[in-house]
């Protein structure tokens, strides 16, 4: 039987369907895995202030809550299988969750500051950009394996980890398994210099904050990597502006996917065609421009505007005094630095050990030779950068 009198689907209004990017329909579904995340955050940070107050007697605990939700969350998903009610929460918490969160870390500066450590970063990412695209895909090449695998490690270690590989992967037609390797090379060496740079670069560096925020915001890969070895730097070494300067390097690296991947189609598309004009497919580079970097600069900007109302002697927007306006900066930067703990346990919990299985040694070489290359042209540009700069 017909039914002429059914009632017609709702419409779904605009703010529902912009909450973080989530319809509310779809809200349901992410509890379950955000809500496993945040008890997992809620554990590291409880265990690390445990572990580096109570029993270690220390007034502020040099054990990062950062590196035990990774370890914690690694730990957890190589023993016990991740059930499908929980991968939306936690995909939900390592792309939106991540992103809020360094949002807010841009209330930790203000405009000159981010503008003034952009400087240190821009050349230093150019030459880290074009020397790992260049000997990523001389290595590639070496170990004869696809062209465009090559392609994908080389732009995923140079610029955004598995952002700019899956937003290359269309650009230059790689197939589905390419694009599938590139990720799980990049993921598992980006998870290991999480864990092992921040205290390799503090002796390199001999404790140098700014040098160790450049090394690790150009030498890892993804943003969730870079943020969470510059937390876990600043947790141990009481060194907050490594994590400034870590992720200021690392917007700025993010900036350069708009210039590079449509690069990349281009010259792709050069290769496969027998005339010499491009008729590929066309990239927009401002889509390629993460939302997140405009979202800190913007959090940074109402940082520098408060500061300065507060120093000519008013109120911060007309609101709050001076000391308010800490208050508030001050629950704003905890936040941040909570949410960056969530997120990160959400990458330890959705890393799939099992899914690495079967890909064979060879794109592991090339990845390792990729985080070497780009760790060593690092170093070697800051080294010579201090012979004009005093960091």
């Amino acid at each position: 039987m017909s039914s002429t009198n059914a009632t017609p689907p709702r419409k779904i209004s605009a703010w529902e369907k912009n909450l973080l990017g989530v319809t509310v329909d779809k809200v349901p579904s992410l509890l379950p895995g955000l809500g496993v995340a945040i008890l997992l955050a809620w554990f590291s940070i409880w265990l690390s202030k445990f572990i580096g107050v109570t029993l270690l007697g220390f007034a502020k605990t040099p054990v990062s809550p950062v590196m035990l939700g990774i370890l914690l969350g690694l730990i957890i998903s190589a023993i016990i299988p991740m059930p499908q009610v929980l991968k939306p929460g936690l995909s939900f918490t390592v792309k939106k969750v991540l992103r809020l969160g360094i949002i807010l870390l841009g209330i930790r500066l203000t405009i000159f500051d981010v503008f003034s450590l952009g400087v240190y970063g821009i050349p230093l990412v150019v030459i880290c950009i074009v020397g790992a695209l260049f000997f990523t895909t001389r290595i590639n090449k070496w170990l004869k394996l696809p062209e465009r695998l090559g392609a994908l490690i080389a732009v995923g270690t140079s610029i955004c980890g598995v952002s700019a590989i899956v937003a290359t992967g269309p650009a230059i037609d790689a197939e589905d398994e390419e694009v599938a390797y590139a990720v799980a090379v990049i993921t598992i060496f980006g998870l290991l210099a999480t864990l092992v740079y921040p205290y390799v670069a503090n002796i390199i560096f001999a404790g140098n904050a700014l040098k160790v925020g450049l090394w690790l915001g150009t030498s890892i890969h993804d943003t969730s990597q870079v943020v969470g070895a510059a937390a876990v730097y600043a947790d141990a070494f009481s060194a907050p502006l490594t994590l400034d300067v870590a992720t200021v390097t690392k917007l700025v690296r993010n900036v350069f996917m708009a210039l590079v991947i449509p690069f990349m189609a281009y010259y792709y598309a050069r290769k496969v065609q027998a005339q010499g004009e491009f008729a590929g497919k066309k990239t927009n580079p401002l889509k390629l421009l993460p939302l997140f970097v405009l979202g800190f600069l913007a959090m940074a900007a109402i940082r520098s505007i408060g500061d300065a109302m507060i120093n000519a002697g008013g109120e911060a927007f007309g609101l709050w005094d001076a000391g308010t306006w800490e208050s508030i900066y001050t629950f704003i930067k905890t936040w941040a630095g909570n949410l960056l703990v969530i997120a990160l346990a959400g990458v330890g919990l959705s890393t799939n050990f099992r899914s690495f299985k079967g890909l064979g040694v060879k794109p592991f070489l090339v990845g390792l030779g990729a985080a070497l290359i780009v760790g060593v042209i690092s170093l070697i540009t800051i080294s010579l950068m201090s012979s004009f700069v005093t960091f």
